[in-house]
């Protein structure tokens, strides 16, 4: 297959920037078609963005013979249903992170993957970014020498909507989108760490709602353990004030430490006994489109992508150990 043609499931905000157009910009790809819902709002995305078809139902953007591959956007109470239908309907899958509610969602929709001989690629783009490979080369190279921990820390201020019962966000509708931020931005530290790492095999981790802005979880600590004996800890929360934000990641090692963030990407830090190194790097326009570029480099036989759904189900397994327990 030369060309991969798309449709997109939930054209909402992040497909405006964040992905959307990188599936109409890189090489061998098209976006022939978009559903939503909302007809209005799906018939305006689509004129916007030059998409030939929209549609309001999801079976028949999966019934389109013109597509070859789906893109699940939608929020993470669909990503199973909606994924298993493409892939039951003979179409590979890109589907937005969380992968799913949990660990044996996750495990379902491999299963179909398998029988259906479909792929399933989670959208942690991450995987694909050059600031991310940068730290991933200085480990390899022992930048700072044996790895013994890391640690994780992201403190976050309250949205507005936070604050307005009535205007609460659906990403902290526990039915919708598990729990809370934790459950939304969580993933994307698990999942590089495992990319950068290795596999996480134990995890466990208190968590509460002590600012009462919503009915989900504000507060989080976990420790966590590779499968090599890399130790890890970390600790989120979502109610703090403005000047209290922080979103850092530190690997300490033999000879020194990397200093990183999840979210803000600021420039690398290497800290060694011969002082410190700086990397900077300029992000994406859209943000993932070089983890789209290698899904469809894979879909067409001439590469392959960092992020699988194994991984991906690795990091909903250290999810639901944190949250829930073994």
């Amino acid at each position: 297959m030369d060309t991969i043609r798309w449709g997109i499931i939930g054209c909402g905000d992040v497909c405006e920037k964040k992905s959307g157009p990188a599936f109409y910009k890189i090489e061998h790809s098209e976006l022939n078609a978009v559903m939503r819902r909302d007809a209005v709002k799906v018939k305006d995305f689509a004129l916007r963005h030059h998409v030939q078809k929209y549609y309001t139902d999801v079976q028949d953007i999966i019934s389109d013979p013109d597509i070859d591959a789906i893109y699940v956007a939608t929020p993470p109470n669909t990503h199973k249903e909606y994924s298993i239908k493409a892939m039951r309907a003979g179409k590979p899958v890109y589907v937005e992170k969380p992968m799913a509610m949990s660990y044996e969602e996750c495990r379902e929709m491999i299963v179909v993957a398998r029988e259906t001989g479909q792929k399933l690629f989670p959208a942690f783009y991450r995987r694909a970014l050059p600031y991310f490979i940068q730290i991933k080369s200085l480990l390899e190279k022992q930048a700072i020498g044996d790895i013994l921990l890391v640690t994780v820390s992201l403190n976050k201020t309250p949205l507005e909507s936070d604050l307005i019962p009535d205007k609460h966000s659906w990403r902290v509708d526990r039915q919708i989108a598990g729990e809370g931020y934790f459950y939304d931005l969580a993933p994307h530290t698990f999942d590089i760490l495992d990319f950068l790492l290795g596999e996480i095999v134990d995890a466990k981790g208190f968590s509460a709602n002590l600012a009462g802005f919503y009915d989900v979880k504000d507060t989080f600590s976990a420790s966590f353990y590779f499968k090599s004996g890399i130790i890890g800890s970390g600790h989120w929360c979502f109610a703090v004030a403005s000047n209290m934000e922080r979103d850092i990641v530190e690997i300490i090692g033999t000879k020194g430490k990397i200093v990183f963030a999840t979210f803000s990407f600021a420039p690398i830090r290497l800290e060694t006994d011969s002082g410190a190194k700086v990397f900077e790097f300029i992000l994406p326009e859209h943000i993932e489109q070089p983890l789209i570029q290698k899904v469809v480099d894979e879909l067409r036989g001439v590469g392959s992508s960092p992020s699988t759904d194994e991984s991906g189900a690795r990091t909903a397994r250290v999810m639901d150990w944190i949250l829930k327990g073994k």
